[in-house]
């Protein structure tokens, strides 16, 4: 993680916590209208499951929960003046193709299917695409194209959840 983001992360992940939400993604960065500090916000896991079966149980994240961690952030930024020019923040709910970072985020989420990106690779290959089986010791495993692979989890360079969108159109339907 860059510094710069780091930093961020730390600063912001106490008033999220405050909040009752969980900090799972920052970015930063130049963008065509200007620089922006974007903070994405979900729901901690449920108490004792450490994981989430559908994504009916995503999405809890409302406008003002938003608004309320964006005031908060806000005034610690500007506090502590760590940004050395104009800036716009933005805090959101991480959308059914929620980032994942930390083994406790891929954990929440076995038996989803997820898109993994990494630096340096396994096996020669950098990109996995299948359903995320564990995470643990630094490690995540995802079987992709007929196999299991253990990635570590300091390697990777992205990953999302990849929406069931047959599903969402269901429930959405009913």
């Amino acid at each position: 993680m860059r510094k710069d983001v780091q930093d961020l992360w730390l600063l912001a992940e106490p008033y999220v916590r405050d909040a009752g939400f969980d900090l799972i993604e920052v970015q930063c960065g130049r963008e065509p209208s200007g620089w922006v500090v974007r903070l994405f916000i979900d729901t901690p896991a449920s108490a004792g499951t450490g994981s989430v079966t559908s994504a009916e149980q995503l999405g809890k994240v409302g406008l003002d929960d938003c608004e309320r961690v964006s005031r908060d952030v806000s005034a610690a930024l500007d506090v502590a003046d760590s940004i050395p020019h104009a800036y716009q923040l933005e805090v959101s709910s991480p959308g059914l193709d929620r980032p994942l970072r930390r083994e406790r985020d891929f954990a929440r989420f076995v038996g989803q299917s997820a898109r993994i990106r990494l630096n340096d690779g396994v096996e020669g290959r950098r990109n996995f695409h299948g359903t995320l089986q564990a995470a643990k010791d630094g490690r995540v495993e995802i079987a992709c194209d007929g196999r299991s692979y253990s990635l570590p989890i300091d390697d990777i360079q992205k990953a999302n959840l990849v929406p069931d969108w047959e599903s969402e159109f269901h429930r959405s339907a009913s």
